[in-house]
């Protein structure tokens, strides 16, 4: 008889080492738009970063930097890893072992996915688990990939991005034994051919995905409806993709239950505020050699993504404004110090764009036709639809590639814009990101699958499911010996007064944090 894992068993746990098993038992979800397009894009020849040796390149492919020893598509050539496996494509089985040390520094920095491991291990939750994802390929989410496969899932993975995979990453998990598609700087077909590869494999059919930005459970449900009415579960992580799902939904064409991991606590108030808070400037920084002390910067969006943005670039000196159609939101930027205006006031004056805000064409034509010379303009969405790029496709406006991930776009008279990424998610396709804040959100993904894989039927419909304050509570604890971090318990006497439990949860579902 298969065996169903209990959250309270972990919860409860005081002892790590002593804990042996794990997932959930019984969880009560509360129930709670992006269209499917992508702009056509073409991979050109790249030159190295400036300021990055071959060697580097190489050795640390987080950078954005790739080497143009080899510029073929690695569609064109079978690759075989250590022990004769050829079932993936990626750029270079050689970078294997670079992209192992990668994952093993990206391993200290998260504990809770290595708490999993040994708790779970030997249980095996994920046995059966025939576990398709479509993330960036990063050496965080490779410790993610290869803990599902230690608590017994098998995996193929695609890449949710064409500039975000760590080549050598990716052919770290190769020779380890998954089956990776993705390389970075793929065409628009290279990333749906890398999709497809995954999903129609000979012999062997995925019930769970695992996706971010929803283009892989799209092209399941597309092109694979069969596959996808025997999926068990979905894991979705991005504002884009969930709002994909809760359109599937609503239309009444969502025939599996998913999990909405985005509006999570953790994913939201970690991944989206303090990753995007550190990592945008690193992306800036290695793209532009930008000083942001009284420069001119317009976020577009006070979500938790923009305030991180927002955030970090007022800490560096800068006079911040922001664009916003939440009044909610732009109340907050008001009492944050900061200018909310609208979009088209303002252009003629800043010098940097940065959007956030998950929808389409919030830079347009119009304003990029305004802005001053040398105006920098970048992403931080998910998706690479906030920027009118299509726009910018006409004959009289020049291309220029400067450096890896950085264009000049020049109109008739001279003057520039610094498109950065071609407008797609600037930090994972131009730096990296913190390992630790990724470990907060890796962890909360693999116990959402292994709940939807235990679930018995029944327990949930199909519709869009968020996750329980206990879970984020407890993957959050997972993470406080990191900062040397200790709760304070509450007395009998204090729980009955709050009446909570004195193990959680400790805030209502309704509470904003």
């Amino acid at each position: 008889m298969k065996k169903v894992y209990s959250l309270v068993n972990i919860t409860k746990a005081k002892d790590e080492e002593t804990v042996q098993s794990i997932c959930i038992k019984q969880i009560q979800f509360s129930d709670q738009k992006k269209e499917f397009n992508k702009l056509p894009t073409k991979t050109a020849r790249r030159s190295l970063s400036r300021s990055i040796s071959q060697s580097s390149t190489d050795s640390f492919s987080s950078v954005g930097s790739e080497s143009s020893e080899d510029v073929s598509s690695p569609k064109d050539r079978i690759q075989k890893n250590s022990k004769g496996l050829s079932d993936f494509c990626i750029k270079n089985i050689k970078q294997a072992d670079f992209g192992r040390r990668e994952i093993e520094i990206a391993l200290q920095e998260m504990p809770a996915l290595m708490v999993l491991r040994k708790r779970a291990g030997d249980e095996k939750p994920l046995a059966g688990a025939k576990v398709v994802g479509c993330t960036h390929i990063t050496a965080q989410t490779a410790v993610l990939i290869e803990t599902l496969c230690v608590l017994g899932a098998q995996c193929r993975w695609a890449a949710c991005n064409i500039f975000s995979t760590q080549n050598a990453v990716a052919a770290a998990l190769a020779e380890g034994g998954v089956s990776v598609f993705a390389w970075r700087g793929e065409s628009e077909d290279d990333f749906w051919w890398c999709i497809d590869q995954c999903v129609g494999a000979k012999n062997w059919q995925p019930n769970m995905i695992l996706d971010d930005g929803g283009d892989l459970t799209h092209w399941i449900y597309k092109k694979y409806p069969s596959v996808f009415k025997r999926i068990k579960g979905i894991v979705e992580e991005s504002v884009t993709g969930v709002h994909r799902l809760y359109q599937l939904s609503k239309a009444g064409k969502l025939c599996v239950p998913a999990i909405n991991v985005n509006d999570s606590v953790t994913k939201q108030k970690f991944d989206n505020l303090y990753c995007c808070k550190e990592s945008l400037l690193d992306g800036l920084k290695r793209t532009t050699d930008i000083m942001f002390g009284g420069k001119q910067v317009v976020v577009c969006g006070y979500g938790e993504v923009g305030k991180g943005c927002c955030t970090a670039v007022k800490a560096l000196g800068a006079i911040v404004y922001v664009t916003e159609v939440d009044p909610i939101c732009a109340l907050q930027a008001c009492m944050d110090g900061f200018r909310v205006i609208k979009l088209s006031d303002v252009i003629r004056n800043v010098d940097m764009v940065i959007t956030c805000t998950g929808n389409k064409n919030v830079v347009r034509r119009e304003h990029l036709d305004r802005t001053k010379n040398g105006c920098i303009i970048c992403n931080m969405g998910h998706s690479n639809s906030e920027i009118d790029l299509v726009s910018l496709q006409t004959a009289e406006l020049r291309w220029e590639r400067v450096r890896p991930h950085v264009d000049h776009v020049v109109w008739p008279d001279g003057r520039r814009i610094v498109l950065l990424a071609k407008g797609r998610l600037l930090n994972l396709s131009c730096s990296t990101v913190p390992s630790c804040v990724l470990s907060i959100t890796a962890t909360t993904q693999a116990l959402a699958l292994i709940e939807l894989h235990n679930a018995p039927q029944g327990r949930y419909k199909q519709d869009v499911y968020l996750l329980p304050k206990k879970m984020d509570e407890y993957v959050a604890g997972l993470h406080l010996a990191t900062f040397d971090g200790h709760l304070t318990e509450l007395t009998d006497d204090q729980a009955k007064y709050l009446g909570i439990s004195k193990q959680g949860p400790f805030k209502p579902t309704y509470y904003r944090y």
